[in-house]
């Protein structure tokens, strides 16, 4: 189910200069942001919480997310250089399959890992704040790059659809109106934050079994789905 020669090529094309200074970018303004706030206000649990919420776990984790994910394969299918991928002795279900453990690692890597740091200046892990914001950093990495991923395979648009997900769903309707909360992927990973706290400072409004039966299925399905759509590139190819 894994390749090492398909998550070669995936790593490098993720991690070419231009991307990988779009992906450091909103992790370096994250910290410094935290370095400003800690300094003003001290070290605040309720400043520390509400930050990590709204920055981090809100806005960097699904916008690096869109980045990975759809840039795993997007790219490729934009420029048909995916035929030389599909002409290969590779199972379908594999190329997606490793293309998503890519997308993890590196959505991983660029949210969960700024946001622990961020989290450890703003209140030195206080209450696990900043625990409990990585490891819902770390939870909703892995929904975000299938989902994205599904789109990079599916839509030529995919960076545009993703980030209009990322920006106006997850940040503003996942967070102020009250019937999307349910559909949101921030508020699963909240509730597995909230589960880490044991406090008040982290809530969410889905509970710890929907949002852990939510953040597999959603991971699942994505990913099945991806494969299946592939098949049918190959087909079209072949035609």
């Amino acid at each position: 189910m894994y390749d090492p020669t398909v998550a070669r090529l995936t790593y490098r094309a993720l991690l070419g200069r231009r991307r990988a200074l779009i992906l450091g970018a909103l992790p370096l303004l994250l910290i410094v942001i935290s370095v400003i706030v800690r300094g003003l206000a001290g070290a605040d649990d309720q400043v520390a919480s509400d930050l990590l919420g709204g920055l981090a776990l809100a806005t960097m984790v699904p916008i690096i997310g869109v980045i990975a994910g759809t840039g795993a394969i997007g790219p490729e299918i934009d420029d048909g250089s995916v035929v030389y991928l599909l002409s290969k002795p590779i199972k379908r279900p594999t190329i997606i399959f490793t293309k998503l453990i890519v997308a993890v690692a590196v959505t991983m890597v660029f949210s969960a890992v700024p946001t622990l740091i961020a989290g450890l200046v703003l209140n030195g892990n206080g209450q696990q704040i900043a625990v409990a914001y990585t490891v819902a950093a770390l939870v909703a990495s892995i929904a975000y790059a299938a989902l994205f991923l599904l789109l990079g395979t599916v839509s030529r648009h995919a960076v545009v659809f993703g980030l209009v997900y990322a920006l106006v769903w997850e940040a503003l309707f996942g967070s102020l109106v009250e019937g999307a909360r349910t559909l949101s992927v921030q508020q699963w990973s909240l509730a597995v934050a909230h589960e880490v706290t044991g406090g008040d400072l982290v809530t969410s409004d889905v509970g710890i079994t929907t949002a852990t039966v939510l953040l597999v299925a959603v991971t699942v399905l994505a990913t099945w789905y991806a494969g299946q759509k592939l098949r049918t590139l190959t087909l079209a190819g072949e035609e």
